[in-house]
């Protein structure tokens, strides 16, 4: 990981009323520090303040992650006795002589057990949201995590396309959801996906976010697969919807309806539009349709590192389109007890436009 991310950090300190950050293990610190952290019951905390080298306190099982980096750390380690883990954060708040200063936290991120030991070491701080100072750290990728994106589509791609052979009428969503897995790791996904494959036929396809059950596939079924791979720690976040063998016209005509609306949102998708004008593009296509009442989500959400991070395609935000910016387009339809569909596409915006990572076929496609 080079300096300039954590060059990039500093100079969005400078123009905050922060003193300085802290980070535990999670997508930022990994981003700005090339480190890998789990959360575990033993704290890592990053402590990034205004022109200084960064500090890190972490257990002495992780110090071997700390040699060979290509900027300044100072480490501050402490054995496996919790009674001595204060002491550690302690001498870390103190080196960068941070006691009573204002000290930002990512509150998505930050857990009151990690917490509680950055203010045993510093009573006396305050702990405002630093929110606006890393958001737009991640906000707009660059050319190698545009590439990396490109290949965790790939790898999703592949594996889908591998997968659907094996669809059969009768199959559970459990059972087409756990070979897509093996799938994914086959294909080069990291073991780690970016979230577990929504896998939902018939009446359950309705249901945006559901989860795989022992249903049964049926004729007649429209079934939902949104999944996406880990590659090199960034994702991909891809939807399709299936017929299972004959579906119904009206099913038939969802799936144009929502396919034309994905286009729309991705016509839409460019430097200088605002997010709300991808998520009006979209549901324009659905409420002409007749079908508005049915689209009852946000048309999309940023992409990166995490499933789910800055811009979202909500038709309140004014935030505008800027190069390097990723996100989904995934607009649906959701029929309560009967079917849904959905198109999911994961788009980058460049200079003059955008650039659509994904290519699979959105036609609706017979499977079973």
């Amino acid at each position: 990981m080079s300096q300039s991310r954590l060059d990039k950090l500093n100079a969005s300190l400078q123009t905050s009323d922060l003193d300085a950050v802290i980070l535990n293990p999670g997508p930022t610190l990994t981003y700005l520090t090339g480190m890998h952290f789990h959360l575990m019951e033993r704290p890592v905390v990053l402590f990034f303040a205004k022109n200084q080298d960064p500090v890190l306190v972490l257990p002495e099982l992780e110090l071997q992650k700390t040699t060979s980096l290509p900027y300044k750390l100072q480490v501050f380690s402490y054995p496996e006795n919790p009674s001595e883990w204060d002491n550690a954060f302690r001498k870390a708040v103190q080196a960068l002589g941070l006691d009573g200063k204002r000290i930002g936290v990512e509150p998505r991120q930050l857990r009151l057990m990690d917490f509680g030991h950055v203010k045993a070491g510093a009573p006396e701080a305050d702990y405002p949201d630093a929110g606006n100072v890393l958001s737009g750290l991640r906000l707009k990728k660059d050319q190698t995590e545009i590439e990396i994106m490109r290949k965790a589509v790939k790898i999703a791609q592949s594996a889908l396309e591998a997968t659907i052979p094996s669809i059969r009428i009768g199959m559970t969503e459990k059972e087409l959801s756990s070979e897509l897995v093996v799938q994914l790791l086959k294909h080069g996904s990291e073991p780690e996906l970016p979230f577990s494959p929504i896998v939902s036929g018939g009446p359950n396809s309705a249901n945006p976010h559901a989860s795989p059950t022992e249903r049964k596939l049926q004729a007649g079924d429209l079934l939902v697969i949104d999944w996406g791979a880990t590659y090199d720690g960034y994702i991909s976040d891809l939807t399709r919807t299936f017929a299972v063998g004959e579906v119904d016209d009206e099913y038939q005509k969802m799936h144009k309806i929502v396919q034309e609306a994905n286009a729309a949102g991705r016509a839409a998708a460019k430097p200088g539009a605002r997010c709300a004008d991808v998520d009006i593009a979209t549901r324009d296509v659905i409420e002409k349709a007749g079908y508005g009442k049915y689209f009852r989500h946000r048309t999309g959400h940023g992409i990166g590192m995490e499933a789910h991070e800055e811009p979202y395609m909500r038709g309140d935000n004014e935030q505008l389109l800027e190069p390097g910016m990723a996100f989904t387009v995934e607009p649906g339809i959701y029929l309560a007890g009967k079917n849904g569909v959905r198109i999911e596409d994961n788009v980058v915006i460049t200079e003059t436009g955008a650039d659509v990572l994904s290519d699979l076929p959105r036609e609706m496609r017979v499977v079973g």
